[in-house]
């Protein structure tokens, strides 16, 4: 069975311009959510309260607010301050997905650095390592194991997520099948005049469904393997 005429033009740009928008997004905001997370995290567990408080009200805002607001706060309100934090929209999506998400990370490192037993913070220290020896060489590696299928999750969630950054007018997945959509709706000569948003949203599902089924088997076989 033959593919009908207009869907080559149209699977081209999601996946040219969607996807690969979708996956950029995705991927500048889980590295960016997990140095970021994983930093505070570690020094959130130190006994200094002035420090503590501010990763805390970090984490609480971050955490606490829609990620539609935070969008919103990175593309509308920042520039209303300084034309120099005027951003796009693909880059204030990241930077709106990579403060939600490294205050879920610095959560999730606070409370796998503080499982590892004392005696291995004791036994480092016996060993001549200070505060970040210990950490970098001794703590962190066992917390990692734990960190693993939780990282696996949210970066399930930063892909899923990254169709809210649509609102903005950045061209992820969702909004390219919207604006093919829209296109093949349009009568001739600048569209087809015919409605296809049924294919053309079944396949962002099945895109969507693809890559985040794999992932959450994966998240939920670690979790299995390395707990």
């Amino acid at each position: 069975m033959s593919l009908p005429d207009w869907s080559g033009e149209v699977a081209r740009y999601m996946l040219e311009e969607g996807l690969r928008n979708t996956l950029k997004i995705a991927a500048i905001a889980l590295v960016g959510s997990t140095l970021v997370g994983i930093t505070l995290g570690t020094l959130l567990t130190i006994d200094f309260l002035p420090l503590r408080a501010l990763i805390r009200l970090y984490i609480e805002i971050w955490r606490g607010l829609p990620i539609l607001v935070t969008i919103f706060i990175m593309f509308f309100a920042l520039p209303a301050v300084s034309l120099s934090l005027r951003f796009d929209a693909l880059t204030a999506g990241a930077i709106a997905l990579i403060l939600w998400g490294s205050a879920q990370v610095a959560e999730t490192t606070r409370g796998a650095v503080q499982s590892i037993p004392r005696e291995q913070h004791e036994a480092a220290a016996a060993l001549g390592f200070g505060w970040v020896g210990r950490h970098a060489f001794v703590i962190m590696p066992q917390a990692l194991r734990r960190l693993l299928p939780p990282l696996v999750g949210l970066l399930v969630n930063i892909i899923q997520n990254t169709t809210i950054v649509q609102v903005i007018g950045a061209a992820e997945l969702l909004e390219a099948a919207k604006r093919q959509v829209e296109r093949l709706t349009a009568p001739p000569p600048a569209g087809v005049g015919e409605i296809h948003s049924f294919e053309i949203y079944g396949a962002v599902m099945l895109i969507f469904f693809c890559i985040s089924f794999p992932l959450t088997r994966l998240s939920a076989y670690l979790e299995r393997r390395l707990s």
